[in-house]
Parts: C-alpha cells; structure tokens; sequence
C-alpha cells in the first residue's frame, strides 16, 4: 500500500514545513506578524500547490491495483 510518495505530495510537504518554520520563526523573540501571515499563507498554498501537481500527473495513481507487501513473510505463491 502507498503512503502517498509522489513527487506532488513531497514537494506540498516541504512547501508546508518552509511556510510553518517561517511562520514559527517570526514569532521569536518579538512577534512580526507580516512574517507570521507569509508563513502562514504559503501554509495553506502548499496544499493548493500539492493538488495542482496531483492533477498534473505527479501525484499517485489510485486506480492502480495495490502493490505487493513488502512486509509479508509468506511467499506469494504460498498464500
């Protein structure tokens, strides 16, 4: 199963740490609110942006059929 590891949600979760760092980092030691809000919108863009490249073909394909576990100890062939 996929945990979403495409190139449009890593890119949506980069762009949302930058933006939540920022916005954290403004608020140290004397808030600067005009940072704060830059980091909070380019939050909530990350998402937009995360969507946008889903669309595009970047994000995971969901009607695939699921993929092999990794995890099992039983052999395919076994089961």
């Amino acid at each position: 199963m996929s945990h979403g590891s495409s190139p449009a949600a890593w890119t949506a979760v980069l762009i949302c740490l930058a933006g939540i760092t920022l916005a954290g980092v403004a608020l140290v030691p004397d808030p600067n609110w005009v940072l704060f809000t830059i980091g909070v919108v380019i939050t909530f863009l990350s998402g937009i942006i995360g969507r946008i490249m889903a669309a595009a073909g970047l994000g995971i394909d969901r009607s695939a059929p699921p993929s092999r576990d990794l995890h099992s100890t039983v052999p395919e062939d076994r089961a």
